[in-house]
């Protein structure tokens, strides 16, 4: 919340994973998450593909549970 309120952007990665994702993805001063080593390793098990589309769903639901905790 400082760096927000300072007008700086706020970028957030390196040891994300699904669960770890959808949680910092409930901060509303995230602006971006860096995932690309997991996102890597996990898509040799799932598939690329698959892998995206797990990740975007954890990202989607921590953002809508913020924006439910906000209304």
């Amino acid at each position: 919340a400082r760096a927000h309120g300072r007008g700086l952007e706020v970028h957030a990665g390196h040891g994300r994973d699904y669960a770890t994702a959808e949680r910092i993805a409930a901060f509303p001063e995230i602006v971006e998450l860096n995932i690309g080593h997991f996102l890597t390793g996990e898509a040799i098990f799932v598939g690329l593909e698959a892998a995206i589309a797990t990740l975007r769903a954890a990202i989607a639901a921590g953002r809508a549970a913020a924006a439910a905790a906000a209304a």
